[in-house]
């Protein structure tokens, strides 16, 4: 028998083969920092997005700068209220955690995907394209990862879909 003929390398090529490609779990670690640096940078006002000085932490409001202008006001009864603010951090934290981790992924998604179309919708009328901005890209590869096993690469995807609350709720996954 040659190394080639190996039963452990059969498993191993077959193991590998069900993983997603390796573009995949780039892509949703990549995304995934996306929303945590934005948690990160909206908490603690690093300088970046949001000044010094002007983080959650200091009184500053997250929801102010996306919910108060754009489609007419259509979130300004939301703009600065602290349920909004902390809803918005707390989908952001979750956003970048579970996709960095590779877990929760179903639920990250589908509501990543709502919440960068809502936010999509408040930019109108859009700056530079009339149709697609970054939040819809993003809410597009989200709804892609739906359809993936993406975690299960660079992730904790495999044993969290052996928890099971995953395996009696796969929508978890």
């Amino acid at each position: 028998m040659t190394v080639k003929d190996s039963p452990t390398l059969s498993v191993v090529r077959a193991r590998t083969a069900a993983l997603p490609p390796r573009s995949v779990a780039v892509v949703r670690i990549v995304l995934g920092w996306v929303f945590l640096w934005a948690f990160l940078d909206k908490t603690f006002g690093l300088g970046f997005n949001t000044p010094a000085g002007q983080g959650w932490i200091d009184g500053g409001s997250p929801t102010a700068e996306f919910f108060s202008g754009g489609a007419g006001g259509m979130y300004s009864g939301a703009s600065g209220m602290a349920w909004a603010d902390w809803l918005f951090m707390a989908a952001q934290a979750g956003l970048g955690l579970g996709l960095m981790l590779g877990v929760c992924l179903r639920p990250a998604a589908i509501g990543g995907a709502v919440l960068m179309l809502a936010l999509w919708a408040s930019m109108f009328p859009f700056e530079t394209n009339p149709v697609v901005d970054p939040h819809f890209v993003y809410a597009m590869v989200m709804i892609a990862l739906i359809f993936t096993d993406a975690g299960a690469r660079w992730g904790l995807g495999r044993a969290w879909q052996r928890v099971p609350l995953v395996r009696r709720f796969p929508i978890l996954r």
